[in-house]
């Protein structure tokens, strides 16, 4: 599976994420090899009222190419009227999100719950794909409302047949959302039930997870979300694993606090040192949480005022875990309400 010359079945895709991925976070992700990036998740009707969030949304830079934009809607005219809109900027792929399980979402109809509704998916691609201007349509799926009615089979096709060239299948229900796990035997079952070029998705947390799901499904590339948090050290082992069979290994804890300094000068530099200190505590607990300390850091961080205090902590937190000065503590809670996406500021609802 190629785009813009990139092979990304040996890349990871970085998936989008609501206040996540933002400009800082993807080009720290290319940096570390990500073959696509996607922009924040962005409403179709925001657009066309140019509501300046919704732009800023789905604004990139040029250098960042190739980069997909993720729409999200339940009317075919305006998500089409949306998609021509887009297609001024020529991201490299439009994306639907028919996946989001947040309440907030489906709620008004939009998200996972499209799922329910194949025809009104099938228009919507349509709209989609007429709009496009020859950019390429993707869609990103999860497996159905709940286990009992799994249809991802039906909405892959009707997909396929109404334009889409890619199809992205996170292997969880609708009712699942995060906690369930993953079901890998559909994104199989979907890859050979279509022709166009599937992208498998949900807890991918290592090189090793995307290997396997590659070899187990036969997708033709990976896309990764949570794995990704405070972790873009994912992409380039990955493509270390892929392409002389050896993962490179666990970054050592001075690169841990290199690339994280350099995502909150990033930060800074989009959003300014007062809005970008909350944004810059919470990718540092992201980047740490797997090291021992973290709970000293929890403590600690919250109370932070400002940049140059971060930043000193940062490195007086780096400098004992590398002297092994903190105690054995079990941090398997905070791992497992992170995979769980209920973490600090990743709650939804």
């Amino acid at each position: 599976m190629e785009l813009n010359g990139i092979e990304l079945g040996k890349r990871l895709i970085l998936a989008p994420m609501a206040e996540i991925t933002d400009a800082p976070f993807r080009k720290i992700a290319k940096e570390f090899g990500a073959g696509l990036t996607f922009t924040q998740m962005v409403s179709a009707e925001g657009i066309l009222k140019n509501n300046f969030e919704s732009l800023k949304l789905f604004s990139f830079n040029q250098q960042e190419k190739p980069i997909g934009v993720q729409l999200l809607g339940n009317d075919p005219v305006i998500i089409g009227q949306a998609v021509n809109e887009i297609s001024r900027f020529k991201p490299d792929i439009i994306d639907f999100n028919a996946g989001c399980p947040v309440k907030k979402v489906t709620d008004n109809k939009m998200g996972s719950s499209i799922l329910d509704y194949p025809d009104l998916l099938g228009r919507i691609v349509k709209s989609m794909s007429d709009n496009s201007h020859g950019i390429p349509i993707s869609v990103k799926f999860r497996l159905g409302k709940e286990k009992k009615k799994i249809n991802i089979i039906k909405n892959a096709k009707i997909a396929e047949d109404n334009g889409a060239s890619i199809l992205t299948i996170h292997a969880r229900t609708k009712i699942d959302r995060y906690s369930a796990e993953p079901i890998y035997e559909w994104i199989a079952k979907v890859k050979q039930s279509v022709s166009v070029p599937v992208i498998g998705n949900g807890s991918v947390f290592s090189p090793l997870d995307a290997k396997n799901l590659i070899e187990q499904t036969g997708c033709d590339a990976i896309m990764v979300a949570r794995g990704s948090i405070g972790n873009p050290f994912i992409f380039s082992r990955f493509y270390g694993l892929i392409t002389s069979g050896k993962d490179p290994g666990e970054p050592s804890v001075e690169i841990i606090k290199k690339t994280l300094l350099m995502h909150i000068d990033l930060l800074i530099k989009e959003y300014g040192e007062f809005a970008a200190l909350d944004k810059a505590k919470k990718h540092s607990i992201w980047y740490f949480m797997y090291l021992s300390g973290i709970n000293f850091l929890l403590k600690r961080i919250f109370a932070i005022k400002n940049i140059e205090s971060l930043k000193e902590l940062i490195d007086y937190h780096s400098l004992k875990i590398e002297k092994n000065l903190y105690p054995k503590e079990d941090n398997s809670e905070i791992l497992l309400k992170f995979k769980k996406k209920v973490l600090f500021w990743l709650l939804d609802e």
